[in-house]
C-alpha cells in the first residue's frame, strides 16, 4: 500500500475519531506529498517513488525536531509539545531505524569491501553507506560512525 493511501485512510480514521491534533499532522504530510506529486519527482505513472517518500518524511521529521528544539530554547513548551506530537506521527510512517551496533556492523562490512583505511576514503564509504542505510539510519549518525572507524 502506498504512503499516500495509508495517509488518506488514517485521515479518515482521525476524522471519525475527531482527533484534531493527529488530523493536522496527517494533513501536513498529505500536503507535502501532493506538492511532490505535482513536481518533478513523480515517475511515469504519476506516482511518487518510495525513495522520494522516504526523503520527504525524513525532511518533515527533521523540520519538526528543529522547531521543537527552537521552541524549547524560547521557553514555549506548549508549541514544542505540538511539534513533538507531529514528529511522532511522521516517524510512525518511517521504517524502523537501525541501532548504532547495526550501523557499525554495516559500515565495517563496507570498509572491508572497499579496502578503505584512512579518512581520505570517507567519501567512498559514505556513498555506499548512505545507499545501504537509506531511510533506515540518519546520515549524520552514519557519518559519525564512519569517522570513528576510519579515524
Amino acid at each position: 500500500m502506498s504512503l499516500e493511501k495509508k495517509i488518506n485512510d488514517d485521515i479518515k480514521a482521525a476524522m471519525i475519531a475527531k482527533d484534531k491534533a493527529k488530523l493536522d499532522a496527517l494533513r501536513s504530510i498529505k500536503s507535502e506529498l501532493l506538492i511532490a506529486k505535482t513536481g518533478k519527482d513523480k515517475d511515469e505513472s504519476g506516482e511518487i517513488p518510495e525513495s522520494v517518500e522516504l526523503k520527504l518524511l525524513k525532511k518533515l521529521s527533521k523540520q519538526r525536531k528543529d522547531s521543537a528544539e527552537t521552541y524549547k530554547e524560547q521557553g514555549r513548551q506548549d508549541l514544542a509539545d505540538d511539534e513533538l506530537f507531529q514528529l511522532e506521527i511522521i516517524e510512525s510512517y518511517l521504517p524502523e531505524q537501525l541501532s548504532d551496533e547495526e550501523i557499525k556492523a554495516g559500515v565495517q562490512e563496507i570498509i572491508k569491501e572497499t579496502g578503505a583505511s584512512s579518512m581520505k576514503e570517507m567519501g567512498k564509504v559514505m556513498g555506499l553507506a548512505s545507499k545501504k542505510f537509506e531511510g533506515k539510519a540518519d546520515n549524520k549518525k552514519v557519518s559519525e560512525i564512519v569517522k570513528s572507524l576510519l579515524g
